[in-house]
């Protein structure tokens, strides 16, 4: 029988023998990650509905109690693009609900209070997950409705951002098809001044790292934005109300278009050292009572939850150390963390997927970087909230646009269409039904397809949830073989990972035959082929086999198998 594992070690480099040699280190890592997350931090909790420095709140406190609790070595916390949506929609939805004859401002900011009740639930309902080791229950969820749910976020951050780049007030109470059908009308209205601003940071985001300049990648592309923004801001004299003439046409100034600019196209920023009570805001949690509050708890909680895993698992698997993370202990430094972000009046927080690896590319070494990066904001936001209030806000809305599209990036459906095309309708049909209703229909609708996709190609209905097990002793080696039955699936996976690292506790080496399963998905060979990379990290060796009977759906290698034929013996094996 020929193996293969997935994955290899690599050559790891030394961390510092003292702890101020990896200190050095830290604090640079921090430093330049800083520079990349405030513009986002002050981007992000603006998007959502809450106040710009609710962002550096999040962050500050996600630096300094994270890098305590968590032993995730080179994760970054802060506020995420990927929970926009779903912070901004409580604020609205909730605000409505229990403002609905308040004044819009007043509404808003009610929105704001009740969204952090939620926040603060959420973040104790995670401490509690991890304390009973349920981070890997984000597990259950397929990886393309997932993918397909972080695009339409990219897609729906673009339908807001677009009116904020150029200047124009996005319309009240209209979905994201209808932002996005107003975008041409709303062109041939934008403010110039705001527009050139948006656009030149447009510009420098997605043209700046295609420049054929060496070492022009290392450089943070937000600190450039900001500095030139902030300057063409002080040109335009943002600071001061006041009106200009402009006209795109060769004829005389009488057929020229007044426009308006002012300090409400900058960032708002309180002097927190002089007046700390504007800066911080408390919860509501009567919202807690409603349908509405229970529907944002659960997706403040789930999909913060899978989000921030995600990219804590990715990032384990990038660490130069191959340092282990305990999950279910960051789920809880993540939720407890949460709590005091929300008790202050700040966004929920995850483990940021970019912030992080941008960490890991400076140079950091260990937890601590992620402290330094919290204190830095800190100090800035502290000492210098008069340079903060001069960015405008078309170049934040930029920065958004371009964090959406890397949502929504072309490749991302060009790469699920190679996994096969079955997972394309799951992922536009996640990305449609979220567009024309919510969030948590278009996640459901996602894993409605998939089921019924599995069902089409053969699974049984019984085999969702309980697949069959033949395990294989071998008496004289440390290896097993662990026969998975009927299907292996993603609703059935939790089951095979358990069984998969139990056998794992008594063995060096464990095959996982396939060749009795009558389907088996994308989501499944893809966590196995993660799996593998972690045992192999441990000195163990995960095998998948027997699939030489099915037949793949596309040419992926991690596409799904049918077995079509006759069953065989097998001796061929992927990863």
């Amino acid at each position: 029988m020929n193996h293969s594992a997935a994955g290899a070690a690599g050559v790891t480099p030394p961390l510092a023998r003292t702890r101020f040699g990896n200190l050095t280190a830290d604090m640079i890592g921090g430093f330049l990650v800083f520079l990349i997350a405030m513009p986002l931090c002050l981007a992000i909790a603006r998007a959502s509905g809450f106040p710009p420095i609710a962002g550096i709140w999040t962050a500050v406190v996600g630096g300094i109690i994270c890098s305590r609790l968590s032993n995730s070595q080179l994760t970054i916390k802060g506020p995420a693009a990927g929970l926009i949506v779903i912070v901004a929609g409580a604020v609205v939805e909730l605000g409505s609900e229990f403002g609905a004859n308040l004044p819009d401002a007043d509404r808003a900011f009610l929105g704001y209070r009740l969204a952090l009740g939620i926040g603060l639930a959420a973040g104790v309902l995670q401490v509690l997950i991890g304390a009973f080791r349920g981070g890997r229950l984000t597990e259950f969820f397929p990886l393309t409705p997932i993918h397909g749910m972080l695009a339409s976020i990219g897609v729906i951050i673009i339908a807001k951002q677009a009116y904020e780049v150029i200047g124009v007030t996005a319309p009240k109470g209209v979905g994201p098809l209808g932002l996005l059908a107003g975008l041409p009308g709303a062109l041939s209205h934008m403010n110039p001044e705001i527009a050139i601003i948006g656009g030149v940071s447009l510009l420098i985001l997605f043209g700046l790292p295609l420049l054929p300049i060496p070492g022009i990648k290392k450089v943070p592309v937000q600190l450039v934005v900001l500095t030139v923004a902030i300057f063409m801001g002080m040109a335009f004299n943002l600071e001061h109300r006041h009106t200009y003439l402009f006209s795109s046409q060769f004829f005389g100034a009488d057929q020229a278009e007044k426009f308006e600019v002012g300090p409400r196209f900058l960032v708002e920023m309180p002097e927190v050292l002089k007046a700390p009570a504007s800066a911080f805001a408390f919860p509501d949690f009567r919202g807690l009572m409603t349908s509405t509050g229970l529907k944002f708890l659960f997706l403040f909680t789930v999909i913060g939850s899978i989000e921030s895993l995600l990219s804590a698992k990715a990032i384990e698997l990038l660490d130069p150390w191959r340092r282990k993370t305990n999950f279910d202990r960051d789920l809880m430094a993540v939720g407890a963390a949460n709590v005091l972000s929300s008790a202050l009046g700040g966004l929920p927080m995850i483990s940021e997927i970019v912030r992080s690896k941008a960490n890991i590319d400076n140079g950091a070494r260990t937890r601590n970087a992620n402290m330094f990066h919290g204190l830095f904001l800190l100090a800035f936001v502290l000492l210098l909230p008069a340079l903060i209030h001069r960015i405008p806000l078309a170049a934040l809305g930029a920065m958004l646009v371009y964090t959406g599209f890397r949502l929504a990036s072309p490749k991302e459906f060009v790469h699920t269409f190679r996994i096969g095309p079955e997972q394309l309708v799951v992922f536009l049909g996640t990305i449609i039904a979220t567009l024309a209703t919510d969030l948590l229909v278009g996640i459901g609708v996602g894993i409605a397809l998939e089921v019924m996709f599995h069902v089409w190609h053969g699974t049984p209905v019984t085999a969702l949830f309980r697949p069959e097990f033949e395990v294989v002793e071998d008496l004289h080696s440390q290896s097993n073989i662990l026969v998975v039955k009927r299907a292996c699936v993603f609703s059935n996976w939790l089951v095979v990972r358990s069984k998969i690292v139990l056998q794992l506790e008594f063995v060096d080496e464990l095959t996982v035959d396939l060749s009795r399963s009558k389907f088996v998905d994308h989501s499944v060979l893809s966590k196995l082929h993660d799996l593998a990379n972690e045992f192999k990290a441990d000195g163990k060796n995960l095998f998948v086999t027997g699939l030489d009977n099915h037949t793949p759906l596309s040419s992926h290698p991690q596409s799904a198998r049918k077995q079509l034929r006759p069953l065989l013996v097998t001796t061929s094996s992927v990863s």
